[in-house]
């Protein structure tokens, strides 16, 4: 006879079994509800009950798709969009991280930035588009600066609060056993921080994502916002939510990459008993 463990609620379950949905219960899980969701959306759209004629159907996207990508402009347009997020996203990454740290870290540094940070986080980065236009054109640029625009402060909020959320107890004991106030901070404030700047860097891939498309509805002559742009204007809604779908898989992606990334660099923090996977 085979043995039996008891899982979190009680219930008997075979160790086989236990193990094998707890390792892919993440995916399971995910999976479930995205194929639920597209198969109500498929045969809701067939019976009449989602209207066709403002959200398609996901048989016609796919189509949409397939025929979109057989046309040399669309990859004219997704080389446009991904150097503009990538290079917003970046630029973002490179200068949020080691201001947050610097404005955590030293007070003074924070009491100079937080006047503008609170100014220019809670100004629309939208209302900013004419003078964003006017200054540098209606080129890459203006899309690349909006993206940052929109990423750096979902990056830099989140990394100063980190480090002044750091538990003072390990200060204390790292400063007792004489180590310097840079080694202090390079081996329990900058790994402490980890959660908040990977929180950071998530949000930030949205947000840059939506600065990208924005900056593309608004001013441009090329990307997947104006293909998404012309789809709207000739009600082609299959082709618009596929314009759409690009860009959340971009969003999926990179947020899949950080929660790795995240994965690796935590693998010394202990798991708590009793916390879900």
């Amino acid at each position: 006879m085979s043995r039996s463990l008891n899982d979190a609620s009680g219930r008997r379950v075979r160790p086989g079994r236990l193990g094998w949905f707890d390792s892919h219960a993440r995916l399971l899980y995910g999976l479930f509800g995205i194929v639920g969701f597209l198969v109500f959306w498929e045969f809701g759209s067939r019976a009449g009950i989602v209207s066709e004629y403002f959200f398609s159907r996901p048989t016609a996207i796919i189509e949409a798709g397939i025929v979109e990508v057989q046309i040399p402009r669309f990859w004219v347009d997704v080389q446009a969009s991904l150097t503009e997020f990538i290079a917003g996203y970046g630029l973002a990454i490179v200068l949020a991280i080691p201001l947050g740290l610097l404005a955590g870290w030293y007070r003074r540094v924070q009491y100079a930035l937080d006047p503008w940070l609170n100014f220019l986080n809670s100004l629309p980065r939208i209302a900013l588009l004419p003078v964003i236009v006017i200054a540098v054109g209606l080129g890459l640029a203006s899309k690349i600066l909006v993206a940052f625009l929109g990423a750096f402060f979902a990056i830099i909020i989140p990394t100063i609060q980190g480090v002044r959320t750091v538990d003072r107890r390990y200060l204390d004991v790292a400063t007792s056993f004489g180590a310097s106030r840079r080694r202090v901070f390079l081996t329990v404030v900058a790994p402490s921080t980890v959660p908040f700047i990977v929180t950071g860097l998530r949000l930030g891939i949205a947000r840059a994502l939506i600065g990208v498309v924005t900056g593309e509805l608004y001013a441009a002559t090329v990307g997947l916002g104006v293909m998404i742009k012309f789809a709207s204007d000739a009600l082609q809604t299959d082709r618009l939510l596929f314009g759409v779908l690009l860009f959340t898989l971009t969003g999926l992606v990179g947020v899949e990459g950080i929660r790795r990334l995240e994965k690796y660099f935590q693998r010394w923090r202990p798991i708590k008993a009793g916390a879900n996977p």
